[in-house]
């Protein structure tokens, strides 16, 4: 079952990569009507929540500064963004590093059950995947908000 996470994390953070690097630097900071946040956002949301889940960021990981969770945690806004806010080349390349760590991760970590489940999940492979699932959500309306705010932008 290892194997096929890591495969579906590599599969999905390529597909999340490439949307991220192919990004227009003057967009991302953008948030267009209807959408909560910016392309900025979801792309340290992601790489935040999946070291929580994975990591137990910021108890038990430092791969990533501290404040990450005021910044890009569940329900934060760029609105309410105070201090030094990683640029998006930054966090790009946390997120390869971070899914270089992912892919070191013990194999029998996966049927550990958890302390507490987690939205329906009970082992560590279930949360696994579910990140995985996070992360697809997130890159399905960064697409969704790139191509809204180039409609607005040639208008």
């Amino acid at each position: 079952m290892s194997e096929l996470l890591f495969k579906h994390f590599e599969l999905t953070r390529t597909y999340f990569l490439n949307r991220v690097d192919s990004l227009d630097e003057s967009i991302v900071d953008i948030q267009p009507e209807g959408f909560n946040n910016t392309l900025h956002w979801h792309i340290g949301h992601v790489l935040t929540v999946t070291e929580q889940f994975m990591f137990g960021f910021p108890k038990k990981s430092t791969n990533l500064p501290a404040n990450y969770v005021e910044l890009f945690g569940n329900g934060t806004k760029p609105a309410d963004w105070q201090g030094e806010v990683p640029s998006v080349k930054e966090l790009s390349f946390q997120l390869k590093e971070q899914l270089t760590r992912i892919k070191q991760i013990p194999a029998e970590s996966f049927p550990e059950k958890l302390k507490t489940p987690f939205l329906g999940q009970e082992t560590f492979g279930e949360l696994a995947n579910f990140s995985i699932f996070h992360e697809t959500l997130h890159l399905g309306q960064m697409s969704a908000m790139a191509r809204v705010i180039k409609t607005a932008i040639t208008k």
